[in-house]
C-alpha cells in the first residue's frame, strides 16, 4: 500500500525584471512552479503557484 503524498502551495508576486531569482530562491527551498497567471489587477502583474511536498 503506498503512502498518500500531502503537499503545501505558496502564491507569490512575479517581478518582471527578477523572475529567475525570485523563482531560484522558492526552488533551492524545495518549491516547485506550477504555473504563473495573471494577477488580479491584470496588466504585467504575474503571479507564481509553487507547491511542495509537506512534511
Amino acid at each position: 500500500m503506498s503512502e498518500r503524498r500531502t503537499w503545501e502551495y505558496a502564491t507569490i508576486p512575479l517581478l518582471i525584471h527578477n523572475t529567475k531569482a525570485i523563482l531560484d530562491s522558492w526552488g533551492v527551498d524545495g518549491w516547485e512552479l506550477v504555473t504563473v497567471l495573471s494577477g488580479p489587477g491584470g496588466g504585467d502583474q504575474l503571479v507564481a503557484y509553487l507547491k511542495r511536498p509537506s512534511n
